[in-house]
């Protein structure tokens, strides 16, 4: 009797060391508002000048490694205009992303939805990277600044009802 009780402790101790690992360890999938507080910067630099975060406008994905994918909207006030008009926010990758089909390597980058549709990613110098067609969601109820939203195996970056896909590669 005493070895069932003693094997029973066993069985228990396992499960509950197992469940201690599982919800240690970050699961994949788009960031909630705790995970983003944790790491999204309150200032980023672009083009020689430190913006603040808008933490409310900032958003993010994990993938299978734990490796995290960030988006935030910046103030963009104190920057001259040409900067202004073309860069909203920033975007750090720890990873290789596909951006409607055009390949980004890890990095912090600027990046701005045009009013000519095109989403367009630079570097930290404001020199372009990369410029692909964004899309437009008519349907989409309750517009907001920015957000990311899983979808099939990729994401939308959501900037108001424009957006584009983000895939992890």
């Amino acid at each position: 009797m005493q070895s069932k009780g003693l094997h029973l402790g066993i069985l228990l101790s396992c499960l509950l060391a197992s469940l201690l690992l599982s919800a240690a360890e970050p699961s994949p999938g788009v960031l909630g508002v705790d995970d983003l507080k944790r790491v999204v910067p309150a200032s980023y630099f672009f083009r020689g000048q430190s913006a603040s975060v808008q933490l409310r406008n900032a958003a993010g994905f994990r993938v299978a490694d734990g490796k995290l994918v960030l988006v935030g909207l910046v103030d963009t006030s104190g920057y001259s205009s040409d900067v202004a008009e073309k860069y909203q926010g920033f975007l750090i990758t720890e990873i290789k992303i596909s951006i409607e089909g055009s390949d980004l390597p890890p990095g912090q980058y600027g990046f701005g939805f045009s009013k000519q549709d095109k989403f367009t990613v630079m570097d930290v110098g404001n020199n372009d990277l990369l410029s692909v067609p964004s899309h437009l969601d008519q349907n989409l109820q309750r517009a907001v600044p920015l957000k990311i939203v899983p979808d099939q195996g990729s994401y939308r970056l959501y900037a108001g009802k424009k957006w584009v896909s983000l895939k992890a590669e």
